[in-house]
């Protein structure tokens, strides 16, 4: 028999202090993006420009951290040129952009293991989070050591709120375990992480290297897969994907590449927004079709948009009785999901199959995705589906859907076509949710609580809206009706209105 939602209430209340994360500055609302969920019905241009202006915030932050990336860039590329490893880790949003950053280095240099990246609960995770496994650190510990970390292997440990139990778990053990310090990469300052125990250990440890890249709040509140994450990327891949002869040139070749980053106008992708949104109120479903050297930076944005504004995730053909996904990522240059799989990944896929898991995550789950043509025609024939096709070729990236259509030629960096389609694509869909009126103001009201941290986030949110109504339950009160409202909770419902109709 499963736990009761009163017993699920008071383990959680024990630990809650722990979790209790509203103080951090990546769960801030911004100041500038307060009206955002009305601004972008009157003038989805605007509102895109206001995404840009966050964005160009957080990048201009980032000139500040030069110092700090080139230290890190040296230490990257010394492992490398040694023969040993460089390991990433994150989980969620910082997940799949270690994802991301292993595919575009086997992409630059060949289908080498000399990179190697992993999240919380595997590559099944990229496109479906697998609960509770962010808030175990010993999870962290055994992923790192059973994917080979060596004791001259560099372990980078990106985590949005420098708070996450997982990565935090990697990050003690390879501070213990290699010759070469890890290095904890965050966006919170220091002093808003002093009451996290679990995050001021690994501050204060002098064997782990601190990289501290706060940028402001995000532009939805909570929603670290937008400016957060961009910045995480990018100092990690300058480093990485990127050698440097000296301080000078990496200095000129970073603010180059950061103001070069501020160039592209998001305006331009209005009518895109406007078309998708459309389309869904049509009750008509997208297929994003790309080619695999863009497709996980795209299958990232379309999966985040799942637990961000509880949509239902990618289906799965184990499940053939399941609802349909809004969107979903093909890559037809893949004749079967395999294949579809390697082609996203440029490896075969990770699946974890621990025997004490009640979960069992084995490839042919992560196959049951199938982003291949096969899959691509069957969903075609199930529902009523338009596609939308982002492709590159020598350096350029086309956008089109319907009528529309779009060229950006940004030339032949991985790395920076990478972060364009990322920041554009955050957000195209942020503003398309907004549309479908999935957030109030920049009030995550459909996020999903699947973990500690996001069941603290939705019991916040739920306490600031009813603030505005004139009601002040108590926190507890909240917490104990989202465990409740859970119990029955569909995949495609708002968990944060449920619990507010509650009071």
């Amino acid at each position: 028999m499963g736990t009761s939602y009163q017993e699920k209430t008071k383990a959680f209340l024990a630990i809650a202090p722990q979790f209790q994360l509203g103080h951090l500055v990546t769960e801030s609302f911004h100041p500038e993006t307060k009206m955002l969920s009305y601004l972008v019905k009157e003038d989805v241009g605007e509102a895109l420009r206001l995404l840009q202006a966050i964005d160009r915030m957080a990048l201009i932050e980032m000139k500040n951290k030069e110092e700090m990336l080139w230290e890190l860039s040296q230490d990257i590329q010394d492992t490398l040129n040694k023969g040993n490893k460089v390991f990433m880790v994150g989980c969620g949003a910082t997940g799949r952009l270690s994802l991301v950053l292993e595919t575009l280095y086997r992409q630059e240099y060949g289908h080498t293991d000399q990179v190697v990246s992993f999240m919380a609960g595997g590559d099944f995770a990229l496109i479906k989070s697998v609960e509770s496994f962010e808030d175990r650190t010993e999870y962290g510990e055994r992923q790192l050591m059973e994917l080979g970390f060596g004791p001259n292997d560099l372990l980078l440990a990106p985590t949005e709120g420098g708070e996450t139990p997982f990565v935090i778990g990697a990050t003690n053990k390879a501070a213990s375990y290699s010759s070469r310090a890890p290095y904890f990469l965050y966006c919170n300052p220091d002093g808003t992480l002093k009451n996290i125990q679990r995050s001021q250990e690994v501050i204060e440890n002098p064997k782990i290297k601190k990289v501290n890249l706060a940028v402001g709040p995000m532009a939805i509140s909570g929603s670290t897969r937008m400016q957060a994450s961009t910045v995480l990327m990018l100092a990690i891949g300058v480093g990485l994907l990127y050698e440097h002869k000296d301080r000078a040139s990496f200095k000129k070749f970073y603010h180059d590449f950061l103001n070069r980053l501020t160039l592209t106008e998001y305006s331009a992708m209005e009518e895109f927004t406007k078309l998708e949104a459309k389309l869904y109120q049509e009750k008509k479903y997208l297929n994003y079709i790309t080619d695999p050297h863009l497709g996980i930076s795209i299958l990232t944005d379309t999966t985040e948009r799942s637990p961000t504004f509880s949509l239902r995730g990618f289906e799965n053909k184990l499940d053939p009785e399941g609802e349909r996904s809004l969107s979903y990522l093909f890559i037809p240059s893949a004749q079967n999901a395999q294949e579809g799989w390697s082609e996203l990944l440029w490896r075969e896929p990770r699946a974890l199959t621990w025997p004490d898991l009640d979960r069992k995550i084995s490839l042919k789950e992560i196959y049951g995705f199938d982003i291949s043509e096969a899959g691509l025609k069957e969903r075609s024939k199930a529902v009523s589906t338009v596609d939308f096709e982002v492709f590159y070729e020598e350096g350029d990236v086309t956008f089109k859907c319907g009528k529309e259509e779009l060229l950006f030629s940004w030339g032949e960096e991985p790395l920076f076509n990478h972060l364009m389609v990322k920041m554009l694509l955050n957000a195209h869909s942020t503003l398309i949710m907004g549309l479908l009126d999935r957030y109030e103001g920049n009030v995550m009201t459909w996020v999903r609580s699947s973990n500690n941290k996001l069941v603290d986030r939705a019991a916040r949110y739920v306490l600031q809206l009813l603030k505005m109504k004139g009601k002040t339950p108590s926190y507890e009160d909240v917490v104990e009706k989202i465990f409740e409202e859970s119990e029955n909770l569909k995949e495609n419902e708002p968990i944060v209105i449920k619990v507010m109709n509650r009071f």
